[in-house]
């Protein structure tokens, strides 16, 4: 018969042996940039509980632009990180071995803003003018494309360095003529800027490739599938029920991002909406890399930009952790 004191000590051997299985494993998750409204769901999923509970111990890393993100993920400096696409396309072929799991932004949020004052009417008065912007900003990469796609010299324009928080002041100041920003910051420039506010989106511009996506190191997908499959999920789960009703999710950005504002991001969040939302987003699935699309935007930046060394563009993306009944709102 076994004694009291061995059952005890065979069970806590077992609670010891448990209890690892059971923490959550921390994921290292760097944004493409500083928090604002396009991360809240994350916030949101993260204040809720979501991620823990299905074994995700989620830390949100602040970035400094795509291009950072992107090779950070493909060096495993992070396993998981936010990046415009056409860029990720971009740093695959430089060796970065990264995969994309869930589409964020079906359109190119990529916009250039100028002041009408400048006597700029238009890109076709880009050509000698500066443009200012991060040097790790993901338009740089890209530019050649819209230049291109527009009857413009890419090497026509002067691109200076600007810190993200100093680009209107720049502007205003005329240091810069021009300068590059995401559509979910439309309304601080419009703000900021009022009637004098020269605008040109580049999904309207003949560039639409697909914006933000989260991306994955390859080699820790390969070992963590499971565990990736869970944050898509969540993830997921967390965009649709941000878009059915935005203010708990935009308050848990806030909470978490003390110098935000309320207000502010609630209108960051309406224009991701419009970024957020294509065909294949409404009737396959939120957050799916439609194949047909991909190919051609693998098709656009070799042309474009160029791609050091090819490869299958099958390779960079999968919609295997996607929940297709969940779809964007019509």
């Amino acid at each position: 018969m076994v004694s009291r004191t061995t059952l005890a000590a065979a069970l806590a051997a077992l609670g010891l042996a448990a209890s690892p299985a059971l923490a959550a494993e921390k994921l290292d998750f760097i944004l493409n940039w500083v928090p604002g409204g396009d991360h809240a769901p994350y916030y949101y999923a993260k204040k809720m509980g979501w991620y823990e509970k299905d074994g995700i111990d989620l830390n949100l890393e602040p970035g400094k632009g795509s291009v950072l993100a992107a090779q950070k993920v493909g060096a495993g400096a992070n396993p998981i990180g936010l990046a415009d696409m056409a860029n990720v396309l971009v740093v695959k072929g430089k060796g970065a071995d990264v995969v994309a799991v869930y589409n964020v932004y079906a359109n190119s949020p990529q916009g250039m803003y100028w002041l009408k004052s400048s006597g700029i009417k238009g890109i076709k008065d880009f050509p000698g003018k500066k443009i200012g912007n991060p040097a790790a900003d993901g338009a740089r990469p890209m530019w050649p494309a819209l230049a291109k796609a527009n009857g413009i010299d890419p090497k026509s324009v002067t691109w200076v360095n600007v810190d993200p928080n100093a680009k209107l002041a720049a502007l205003k100041s005329h240091s810069i003529d021009i300068t590059t920003s995401f559509y979910n910051l439309h309304h601080v420039f419009k703000r900021e800027l009022g009637d004098d506010m020269g605008f040109l989106a580049w999904r309207d511009a003949g560039l639409n490739p697909y914006g933000n996506s989260v991306i994955v190191n390859a080699e820790y997908l390969k070992n963590h599938k499971a565990l990736i499959g869970k944050f898509v999920k969540v993830t997921q789960r967390a965009f649709a029920t941000c878009v059915k009703d935005p203010k708990p999710c935009i308050q848990a950005l806030v909470d978490a991002n003390g110098a935000l504002k309320y207000d502010n991001e609630m209108e960051n969040w309406g224009e991701v909406e419009v970024l957020m939302s294509d065909k294949f987003s409404r009737t396959v699935a939120l957050g799916i890399h439609d194949p047909g699309r991909m190919q051609s935007d693998y098709d656009l930046v070799k042309e474009y930009v160029g791609i050091d060394k090819p490869y299958d563009v099958k390779t960079v993306y999968t919609n295997e952790f996607l929940d297709r009944s969940i779809k964007m709102a019509k």
